[in-house]
Parts: C-alpha cells; sequence; structure tokens
C-alpha cells in the first residue's frame, strides 16, 4: 500500500532557542520579517528576547482568537506595504494561522477568498518560522489555517504552500502560560492525536507512531504542566507532543470532535481546546464500536492496559474527569449555552464536511443533535 507523508523540513527545539531567531531569519534568506503575534504575547514581554538581535521588523499584533478574514487581510496588506521578504508566526494557532496565509498571499494575486479548501492555493510564498507558545494547536506544523469567515462559520486554508520552513520549540515561551490555558491547550494536542489515528483518510505508519508518541508525551505531562508550570521538563515534553500530534493530523485529517467544536467557537466563542473538550468523551463514546481496536491501542498508551472493546469508553472517562481534575468545565450548559441552541449547533456541524469525512463512523445531523444533547 502507498503511502504518503509531509512535514516541516527543519524543527530546532531547546529552552531559549527562540534567543537564535535571527540565525534562523538569516538562513531562511529573511532580511526584514514580518512578526505576527497577538496583545498578550507582546504584553508579556515574550516578543522581546526573539526579536534583540533583529535590527529591522515590523510587527503585527492584533491577532485575535478565531481571527476574521478582516484581520487576515489587515496584516497581508500591511506586509505587502512594508516589503518584509519573509513571516514569522509567533504565539498561538491563530498567530500562526495568520501567519502562514499572510506568507502566500502577500506575494501574487489571489485573493484569500480563493484560497478556502483543500489544495486551492496557487503559486508559492514568503520564508515562513513558526514559534508557538502554547502546547496545544500543533498548527506549527500543519499546512492548515482557519479563518472565521461569517458570523458563526469558520472556513479553513488546505495546501502544502502553509508548511513552514522552520519552527522553534522553546520551552521557556510556554512557563507562564495559566493554569486553564494549559489544560485546555493540552487536551486540544491530545484530540489531535486521537483523531489522527482513528481517521477514516489518510492514515499511514508515520502518522500512527506520532499520534501514539504525541498521546503518550501529552498524557504523561499535562497534570504536571497544568499543576507546576515552572515545570521545564514538562512544558518541553508538552510543547514535544503537541507538536508530534500536529505532524500526525496534518497528515491523516482531524474529525466529528473538531466538526462538532466549531460550532461552539463560531457560535459562542469559546477557545478552540475547550470546544474539543466539551464534546471529546461523548464523541469517543458515539465512535466506539467503529473503531474499538485503535480506541483500545490509544488507551493502552495512557494506562497501560485496557479491555479488550474497552478503550473508547475508558478514554471517555479518563478525559472528562481529567478536565474535571484540571479545572474546566465540562458541560455545555456550563459555558452557559440554552439547551435551545443545541439545534444550531448540529446544523451549523453539518458544514464541517472536510471533517465529517474522516470520522470513522458517518454522523447525520439527528446524531449530532444527540452527542450535543449528552454533552449539555
Amino acid at each position: 500500500m502507498k503511502h504518503l507523508f509531509k512535514t516541516v523540513p527543519n524543527i530546532e527545539m531547546g529552552a531559549g532557542c527562540s534567543k537564535q531567531l535571527n540565525e534562523v531569519c538569516e538562513r531562511a534568506g529573511i532580511t526584514r520579517p514580518f512578526i505576527v503575534s497577538d496583545p498578550g504575547v507582546v504584553n508579556c514581554g515574550l516578543l522581546e528576547p526573539a526579536l534583540a538581535k533583529i535590527n529591522d521588523h515590523i510587527l503585527y499584533q492584533d491577532v485575535v482568537a478565531d481571527p476574521p478574514q478582516a484581520t487576515v487581510e489587515e496584516a497581508v496588506a500591511l506586509a505587502v506595504e512594508s516589503r518584509c521578504d519573509g513571516v514569522v508566526g509567533f504565539g498561538g494557532g491563530s498567530s500562526m494561522d495568520v501567519a502562514k496565509l499572510v506568507a502566500v498571499a502577500a506575494v501574487g494575486d489571489q485573493p484569500l477568498t480563493e484560497m478556502y479548501g483543500v489544495g486551492m492555493v496557487k503559486g508559492s510564498r514568503l520564508p515562513l518560522i513558526q514559534i508557538p507558545t502554547t502546547a496545544g494547536t500543533g498548527s506549527e506544523a500543519t499546512a492548515v489555517a482557519i479563518v472565521t469567515t461569517g458570523e458563526h462559520t469558520k472556513s479553513g486554508v488546505v495546501s502544502d504552500q502553509l508548511f513552514a520552513d522552520s519552527i522553534l520549540l522553546d520551552a521557556e515561551l510556554t512557563l507562564g502560560l495559566p493554569p486553564a490555558v494549559t489544560a485546555a491547550t493540552g487536551i486540544d494536542a491530545m484530540v489531535h492525536a486521537i483523531e489522527a489515528y482513528t481517521s477514516k483518510r489518510l492514515k499511514n505508519p508515520i502518522s500512527d507512531m506520532l499520534a501514539l508518541k504525541a498521546l503518550g508525551l501529552l498524557s504523561a505531562n499535562i497534570k504536571t504542566a497544568v499543576q507546576n508550570g515552572a515545570d521545564v521538563a514538562a512544558r518541553e515534553n508538552m510543547l514535544l507532543g503537541a507538536m508530534f500530534a500536529g505532524q500526525a493530523f496534518a497528515n491523516a485529517p482531524v474529525g466529528a470532535v473538531h466538526a462538532l467544536a466549531y460550532p461552539l467557537g463560531g457560535i459562542y466563542h469559546i477557545p478552540h481546546g475547550l470546544s474539543n473538550s466539551l464534546v471529546l468523551p461523548h464523541v469517543l463514546r458515539f465512535n466506539a464500536e467503529y473503531a474499538a481496536n485503535m480506541y483500545d491501542e490509544l488507551a493502552t498508551v495512557v494506562f497501560g492496559s485496557v479491555e479488550p472493546n474497552g478503550g473508547a469508553y475508558q478514554l471517555a472517562d479518563y478525559f472528562y474527569d481529567l478536565a474535571t481534575e484540571l479545572g474546566l468545565p465540562v458541560t455545555l450548559r456550563a459555558m452557559k449555552i440554552e439547551e435551545g441552541g443545541l439545534q444550531e449547533l448540529a446544523e451549523q456541524s453539518m458544514l464541517q464536511e472536510r471533517l465529517l469525512i474522516n470520522n470513522p463512523r458517518a454522523v447525520s445531523q439527528d446524531e449530532a443533535f444527540m452527542i450535543y444533547q449528552q454533552a449539555f
């Protein structure tokens, strides 16, 4: 059987490695980088050490969670106007997603609206470096960027041009993350590993290996990272696990957990990692009989052993209990969502065909509504 695996060519890892950003830029031929970040990262001073040896740069710091199309277009316009010759994403998944789109949209004349979908990006891009400040999205290692395109809707750009040239994994950048953010982004990364391993499409031996290793690292370190945020080793393992999971789902795409999580972000503006966490246990139970062996293999990584065909249920209970222990909400009701809103969520989830086709079990609108009811 033929398999295909793609990933970022250069990965550097080590506490403090982001301080060598100038050297990485030089190797990539970047003399005037366009830095994409958000106010939280900038106000915390995380950028300053990385930019200390860079004489000429332009900073765009207005990225928000679930970035709207207008934000991307604003950043692209600034990058073009300032004649930057490379892009650096510095922050969480939203900043890195915007950086990807700036890199492709700042060259050529293809409008962003023509890039949505799979393989729709035409032409080349500017050199691109990604530096994550959270251990969750894995966006640094994927060829996907998500944009809020309507009042309640998100669209994805999926193209090989979005793979970065280099990644810098610096655990020092994650030491100040609040416990709730560490918890939600960590579970997000675990969802990526689980859904990549059970993906109905494009799953391959390399993505499987990465998904299993990611889940092992993340499950072994998430509690320490949340409860003792200054533990550099735990933070580094979380960063590595999140990247492995990103590499896995960049090749074996995610499914129904993400499809049902997106409307929670689009309609109720719930952060992506928490949205995934809220629906994960219920999707695992829904899928259980359709990927039983694979869930058993995943559960073995977390628990050491598992009852045959019991892995999905054991994982579902584990994630519900983990979220509770880490102080995350575990019901839609706790997020102030009313039961009358569940039908709209189900309708919106059906628009995520790009994701639903990867799920081990087909999901109808009525079944999506049932899953939301279970999460309520």
